[in-house]
C-alpha cells in the first residue's frame, strides 16, 4: 500500500494560540499488518486507539512524530524499529 509521508509544522497564531499544518515529506510502501483496537483515559473520558504494525524500506524520513497517510487515515509513527537488513518495522498509531 502507497502511503503519503507528513511532518508537523507548528507555527503561533497573532492570538496567543498554534496552529499546526502538515507539510509532504515524500512517500512510501507499507506492507501492513493487522489492526488492533483498544481504549485509552480514565472514567468517561475513554478514547478508541488503533494501533499497526506496518513494514517499510528502510528509509531516515520515516521518524517517530511523522504521519502517514493511508486508506483515508492519518496514523502517527510511534516507534521505528530496524528489521532486517534494508527494512524497518514502524508501529502506528490513530485516535478515532
Amino acid at each position: 500500500m502507497l502511503a503519503g509521508l507528513y511532518r508537523a509544522v507548528e507555527a503561533q497564531t497573532p492570538y496567543g494560540g498554534r496552529s499546526v499544518t502538515f507539510t509532504a515529506v515524500g512517500s512510501t510502501w507499507l506492507k501492513c499488518g493487522a489492526r488492533r483496537r483498544t481504549e485509552r483515559g480514565e472514567g468517561d473520558q475513554r478514547r478508541a486507539v488503533e494501533t499497526l504494525s506496518a513494514e517499510a524500506r528502510d528509509d531516515p524520513r520515516l521518524a517517530a512524530g511523522r504521519v502517514l497517510r493511508f486508506g483515508g487515515c492519518d496514523w502517527s509513527i510511534v516507534s521505528v524499529e530496524p528489521l532486517r537488513p534494508g527494512r524497518t518495522q514502524l508501529m502506528l498509531e490513530r485516535v478515532r
